[in-house]
């Protein structure tokens, strides 16, 4: 089994940080998304944008850790949106409930 990789590029601007994500959310990835995300809230933006475009899997780990994650930029006073989510997600999101506990921002309905 290759070990799950996850890349992650983040491009902040005035207001908001963008990190685009690809690759797998998992229980081997997660830390480091978890790790990221800490380093852009020590000095947070209004707006933490996480594109999911690339991401082609998540498991309950990358779920919590998402939900963790917007708690704690709240926490920090910014706004964690996700978006560019993809179908297979948006689903896993409405099955478990958390669809509603996350801001999703889809600028194109597919």
């Amino acid at each position: 089994m290759d070990r799950a990789e996850l890349s992650i590029t983040v491009h902040r601007t005035g207001d908001e940080a963008v990190l685009r994500l690809a690759g797998e959310i998992d229980m081997l990835t997660a830390a480091q998304l978890s790790t990221v995300v800490n380093e852009v809230l020590a000095d947070p933006p209004p707006r933490i944008v996480l594109d999911l475009g690339g991401v082609t899997f998540c498991d309950s780990q990358g779920l919590g850790t998402l939900v963790v994650l917007s708690r704690k930029a709240s926490h920090a006073q910014s706004l964690l949106v996700l978006s560019n989510v993809g179908d297979f997600l948006l689903r896993v999101l409405d099955i478990t409930g958390l669809r509603s506990a996350l801001m999703i921002r889809n600028e194109t309905a597919s």
